[in-house]
């Protein structure tokens, strides 16, 4: 048989094969979240008057969805990956191949049945929500995804198990710009060419996830039909030694995906407590209107959202990049080498977070005039936001450390009783402090569940707590140091550009947050902080700054 490897091109190890699997995945990651805020430049103006309720109906609809779709894809994706990769790995590739068939034919058949339920279960859900009617078409829009996009999730899953991590990055970006284009063409249309409902600008905004999904399924269908030659050829060549239960394997999958659908669900299920309890508990005390109080759960729910879970998304990105490696010392039981990475992975979360929290906190007036529009509630609420995202944030980096150990049952545990504290503390936050109520009942309820994941992580690690500590205040100081320098910054120039324009807020966001980068930058390279966390290639960054 012909070798179809060109023989002057070497094979890839597994280092070059990661390092080039984590430049797609950032690339893909970083561009599709940026994507996912800068549309709200647009989206925001042509909505104009109507933009507080516009965005309280598709923040309480995706809250609806992504529970919906967690549920529906039950951690398949990721499981198909490692089980292909698995039968690849030992040359079974009919039997890899036999696996992907059958799970996208189990991901037809949940998407169909979960996407039947939410549409005919929008109405209650609406009404409980305090949404109202208005509220029925974004989320019956958002059903309609749910038929592909648990297709779509395995297909990737697929690209994944053979370490060909492009098409998964591409159609990423793909199903953004899709989606973008799509909703902004739409609601410029409604808004400015058309009749000018608002709740039809909506539904047509939720309904671009699922045009966003065909795009990224075209795209993976693509690559596929690139692939599947070579796929065949060496199914072909299997031993076929491995006989594989494919019904079976998915149904122990998806069991064990139970906790992980439950801890992964974390934030969504408290997005979906404030939903259902904030406005049925303010109308019942307040003399605000309907309207009145979508705008308020926007104004601390679906607007500041946006902005913080990008923070969140990159910095848990960064510091989880070493969990498999946590995994791997579990298992060799390596306790020395355990305890060093969970130590490194708070502390390079805390790391990235402290800084980006803290600029943003400084920074959340000009942020939502920028995004939104002038509101002192709102931008103070985004500071409420932001400290809290802090602990969101630790939640997930804990919680995937606990179920890297095989600790899943005592992350869900923790879990359940933050979230206990969550509904006891949230009714009397909502009548003492109104819209920042749910903000606080949050912080109390991951508070607790942080406590406990990093208590138990002490335990069955063993890690430095005292270094660990040390380093974490540390940062804290560089990052209060930068913000002097931030905000010493925004003072002068904040003389000079208004925080009232959108134009001039980001002209003031560019520049202060450019002082702070290089501040820290400098400090954290200066003193060796970085090299500790990011490896040696800091040293090298240093010598060509000239950082002494």
């Amino acid at each position: 048989m012909m070798n179809n490897k060109d023989p002057e091109t070497p094979e890839l190890t597994n280092e070059d094969k990661m390092a080039r699997g984590s430049a797609w995945m950032t690339i893909g990651n970083i561009g599709s979240r940026l994507l996912g805020v800068i549309y709200l430049l647009p989206w925001i103006y042509w909505l104009g008057e109507d933009a507080l309720p516009a965005n309280a109906l598709f923040g309480m609809s995706y809250n609806v969805y992504a529970l919906f779709l967690m549920i529906s894809t039950a951690g398949l994706p990721s499981a198909i990956a490692k089980q292909v990769s698995y039968y690849n790995s030992i040359n079974e590739y009919r039997a890899s191949q036999k696996l992907f068939i059958r799970a996208l034919q189990l991901m037809l058949g949940l998407g169909a049945v979960f996407a039947i339920i939410m549409y005919f279960a929008a109405p209650a859900l609406a009404r409980y929500a305090g949404g109202g009617v208005e509220l029925i078409p974004s989320m019956r829009s958002l059903s309609v995804a749910i038929l592909v996009i648990p297709l779509m999730s395995v297909i990737r899953g697929y690209f994944q198990g053979l370490q060909n991590v492009a098409p998964y990055a591409i159609s990423q970006l793909i199903e953004q710009v899709a989606r973008v284009g799509y909703m902004l063409v739409a609601t410029f249309v409604i808004m400015r060419l058309g009749s000018g409902d608002y709740v039809a600008a909506v539904t047509q905004s939720t309904f671009a996830a699922f045009i966003g999904a065909l795009a990224s399924i075209a795209v993976l269908l693509y690559y596929y039909k690139k692939e599947k030659g070579r796929l065949d050829v060496l199914a072909d060549m299997s031993p076929g030694k491995v006989k594989v239960n494919t019904t079976r394997l998915l149904l122990q999958t998806i069991r064990e995906a139970v906790p992980f659908i439950i801890v992964g669900s974390g934030i969504t299920i408290y997005k979906m407590v404030d939903q259902y309890t904030f406005i049925r508990t303010m109308s019942g005390f307040t003399e605000y209107s309907g309207q009145q109080l979508k705008s308020l759960f926007a104004l601390f729910s679906s607007n500041p959202d946006k902005l913080v879970m990008v923070v969140i998304g990159l910095a848990t990105s960064l510091a989880t990049v070493g969990l498999p490696l946590v995994t791997e010392a579990f298992a060799k039981k390596d306790r020395p080498a355990l305890a060093k990475l969970v130590g490194n992975n708070l502390q390079l979360y805390t790391f990235v977070m402290f800084p980006s929290t803290f600029g943003m906190m400084l920074l959340a007036y000009p942020l939502n005039t920028l995004f939104y529009q002038p509101n002192r509630l709102g931008a103070n609420l985004l500071i409420a936001v932001s400290f809290s995202g802090l602990l969101l944030g630790l939640f997930m980096l804990t919680s995937s450390m606990l179920q890297g150990i095989y600790k899943n049952s005592s992350a869900v545990l923790y879990f359940i009783i933050g979230l206990a504290v969550k509904f006891l503390t949230q009714y009397l936050s909502i009548y003492m402090l109104e819209s920042y109520g749910p903000v606080v009942s949050t912080i109390l309820g991951f508070g607790v569940t942080c406590y406990l994941n990093l208590r138990k992580l002490q335990k069955e690690t063993g890690f430095n707590v005292g270094l660990t500590f040390r380093r974490v205040v540390l940062i804290f100081m560089l990052s209060m140091a930068m913000i002097v320098f931030a905000a010493i910054t925004r003072g002068i120039f904040g003389m000079v550009f208004t925080q009232e324009r959108k134009v001039q807020s980001f002209i003031l966001i560019l520049i202060v947050a450019l002082i702070g980068v290089i501040t820290y930058l400098y400090m954290t390279l200066k003193i060796r902080l970085a090299d500790k966390l990011l490896g040696a290639k800091m040293a090298s960054l240093r010598q060509k700054l000239r950082i002494k």
